[in-house]
């Protein structure tokens, strides 16, 4: 099966190229907008701007896969709602554009969406629940679902929560690593205690992705964590693993922090569907810990 993953220099891209590059049943096309692949990786790597509708056009149509990914978006919440055009132009239209060329060659075309679409009143969220996103970048996925839902040929959308794991140049920050970090710097925190999610580890994400493209997924799927915490219980959770001092850690509220783009409160996901589906399993976020402590001693 041909593989073409959009976004491959980005946490999730890098984890899900690696695992498919693992199986030799399968064959990768690797893309992004840097002219220069991710780091370590061999393989097929072609430059794409998804925001270019040449660019799509040429690069799907020298390529044909069978499966497209399509994990590249513009996600930090608070630049979508200052540059909206941009953000619209990244999530919405550049997935139109992969649509339209995926509809020429039939392929089968996988979505990476978020718990953003939601308005955080409830959790845990099944996949039937009602989306109201409460920001610009949660609209723009939503939009940009809604172009999937329309797509003739065959189609899944993949929703998940706050994804975090280790890029190959630590490049990319997240919530861990922003706490381990910190705290090894002996460098006070405050944390919020009033947010729920399932947080993901990037290698489950990437598993989820993989195992929906091999049995031919079809329709709305959760693919995240299986645990729901605060980034409070996260942050002290991180610390205790890691030997590091949770007294710097002080606990607070979202009403301590002013953020240009709101923040759904509770969110966090019901991932029955996809483990009955697929057999999907995700790590607990102590076997998390641990790889992620492997993988940062090894780089």
């Amino acid at each position: 099966m041909k593989i073409l993953v959009t976004g491959s220099n980005g946490l999730l891209g890098q984890k899900l190229t690696a695992l498919i590059s693992s199986r030799q049943e399968h064959q990768l096309i690797a893309t992004g907008r840097s002219s220069e692949p991710p780091k370590g990786f061999l393989g097929t790597y072609r430059m794409l701007d998804i925001t270019d509708k040449n660019s799509v056009d040429r690069v799907l149509s020298e390529t044909q896969p069978d499966v497209i990914v399509h994990g590249a978006a513009m996600t930090q919440v608070d630049d979508c709602e200052i540059k909206k055009e941009e953000c619209w132009k990244s999530n919405v239209e550049a997935t139109g554009f992969l649509l339209e060329c995926a509809s020429r060659i039939n392929a089968h075309f996988i979505f990476v969406s978020t718990d953003f679409i939601f308005d955080g009143k409830q959790g845990l969220l099944d996949e039937e629940a009602v989306p109201g996103p409460v920001n610009y970048y949660g609209e723009s996925k939503l939009a940009a679902e809604k172009l999937v839902m329309n797509y003739t040929g065959r189609w899944a959308i993949l929703r998940t929560v706050l994804v975090y794991g280790v890029t190959q140049d630590k490049s990319r920050s997240n919530i861990v690593l922003w706490v381990k970090n910190s705290l090894e710097a002996e460098k006070p925190i405050r944390v919020v205690n009033d947010q729920w999610r399932t947080p993901t580890l990037a290698e489950d994400l990437a598993m989820g992705c993989l195992l929906a493209a091999e049995h031919k997924a079809e329709g709305v799927f959760n693919v995240s964590g299986a645990e729901m915490m605060t980034p409070y219980d996260i942050a002290v959770r991180t610390a205790l693993f890691f030997n590091l001092k949770d007294e710097l850690i002080t606990e607070t509220d979202s009403s301590a922090f002013k953020q240009t783009a709101a923040r759904p409160l509770k969110t966090g996901f019901k991932i029955d569907k996809a483990r009955k589906a697929w057999g999907y399993k995700p790590h607990t976020f102590e076997e998390s810990l641990r790889l992620l402590a492997r993988q940062l001693t090894s780089i």
